[in-house]
């Protein structure tokens, strides 16, 4: 019998996959494989990878939780480059989703299996209401008014229906839904948090849970909301945040334990540019100590909280080490120009480049004018205008220009990163004579 050529595909991918629910696909089927799923998310990863190896249990299960319902995909970037690069994949793990074979946006959602599997139900449902008629506006506004009664959001101090009142275009409307659709004080989550950070935000952690805990949820929300009233119009959003589902990130942006703030809510503010603050003095159930935080935010009163590593008792080796509280001394030293290389611990790559890096800064090490450098990007706060999303990442910062940092692109060897010094340094190189001419 002979089986119609997309079922024989769908045998294939599926074999591929033998023993495990998430489908493999490479250069050789993505395409075709990916265009018979109506919504699939593919993960890009290396094997080597250490975020990938802590996710693929997670995604695992999460795959088996959806079964029959939406696929998961990877893709192995290390033997399927053309694929990754096509679709500008440079750190890993990467996650896609993807509509009928075209990709449709990053995935930014939970890393654990029960929150992929939430965040793809939601994928993969409508996106849309059509209103045809006055009489169906009417009807959705009531039944949105009574699901949020029932869910207790409204409070008395937002109205819970915003009247559009300029003429109709295109872009009014647009404005108008953006400044207004998440409201004064939103509930922050995995899902809805890279929309809500578009714009500089407040956030309260504490344990919000609308269906356990809604009283005490909130309690803490009107103290928020009240004085968030105060400053609603000076260009600052807010919300409020489970503090359990963004424990990791608190750790890892803020130096936040679990056992620090008790049941008191934990503030911070995250700014577009990236900078960020958190405030010190306990909430109080006035509102007065938030009231006083976000006086000194907009005096600029408050200091940055930067993630660092310590700085290092000696630094006289020809890498110079850079931590986030030396990130200014070092690398934007007017001065000199600095070829500085972001790495992570883990990363293969950066192993592999570490020897000829050394040898690089040993040949450069009697240059005045030039700095060779490396920070841990995973354990320092890496500044906002560099783009550091996989390892290694390496920028060259010319002298007198430290707001334009360079990416450098070129080949990873010695004699690949002299000639881009020769040709970009400021002064000119000044190698050390005791080893072999490049």
């Amino acid at each position: 019998m002979r089986l119609p050529r997309s079922i024989i595909c769908l045998v294939l991918t599926v074999w591929c996959a033998e023993g495990s629910d998430v489908l493999e696909l490479g250069d050789s089927d993505f395409d075709r494989s990916a265009a018979m799923h109506e919504t699939l998310l593919v993960e890009f990863f290396a094997p080597w990878c250490g975020h990938c190896q802590q996710l693929a249990p997670e995604y695992e299960a999460a795959a088996t939780k959806l079964k029959g319902t939406l696929p998961l995909a990877k893709v192995d970037c290390t033997v399927n480059s053309e694929t990754c690069e096509r679709f500008g994949v440079n750190g890993y793990p990467t996650l896609k989703i993807f509509r009928n074979g075209d990709e449709a946006g990053s995935y930014d959602g939970p890393r654990t299996a029960d929150g992929i599997v939430s965040y793809m139900k939601k994928q993969a449902g409508p996106s849309s209401v059509s209103l045809l008629s006055e009489a169906d506006l009417d009807s959705f506004v009531d039944s949105y008014e009574a699901k949020a009664q029932n869910k207790s959001y409204l409070t008395s101090f937002e109205e819970n229906v915003v009247k559009y009142t300029e003429s109709i275009s295109y872009s009014s409307l647009r404005t108008f839904i953006r400044d207004n659709v998440f409201g004064l004080c939103p509930h922050l989550t995995s899902e809805n948090k890279d929309i809500l950070r578009g714009s500089d935000l407040l956030t309260a952690y504490y344990n919000v849970d609308y269906l356990r805990n809604l009283k005490g949820t909130n309690y803490w929300r009107n103290r928020i909301m009240k004085v968030a009233t105060q400053f609603q119009d000076r260009g600052l959003s807010f919300a409020v945040a489970d503090r359990q589902e963004f424990q990791d990130e608190l750790e890892e942006e803020f130096g936040v334990g679990s056992s620090e703030g008790g049941d008191i809510p934990l503030v911070t503010i995250r700014t577009r540019e990236g900078h960020k603050y958190s405030m010190q003095e306990e909430f109080t159930r006035d509102g007065k100590s938030l009231e006083r935080f976000l006086e000194d935010y907009f005096a600029k009163r408050l200091k940055r909280y930067v993630k660092s590593e310590p700085v290092p008792e000696s630094n006289d080796d020809p890498v110079k080490v850079v931590v986030a509280d030396t990130f200014d001394e070092i690398v934007n030293d007017p001065e000199k120009d600095v070829l500085v290389e972001f790495y992570a611990p883990w990363c293969g790559h950066c192993k592999n480049l570490e020897p000829i890096y050394k040898e690089l800064g040993e040949k450069l090490s009697g240059d005045p004018n030039i700095v060779i450098a490396k920070m841990d990007a995973t354990a320092n706060d890496v500044p906002p205008n560099y783009d550091v999303q996989g390892f290694p990442t390496i920028y060259f910062v010319p002298s007198g220009q430290k707001d334009q940092p360079q990416r450098y692109e070129g080949g990873r060897e010695v004699s690949d990163f002299i000639t881009f010094l020769k040709k970009e340094a400021t002064n000119p190189l000044i190698l050390d004579e005791s080893r072999d001419e490049l």
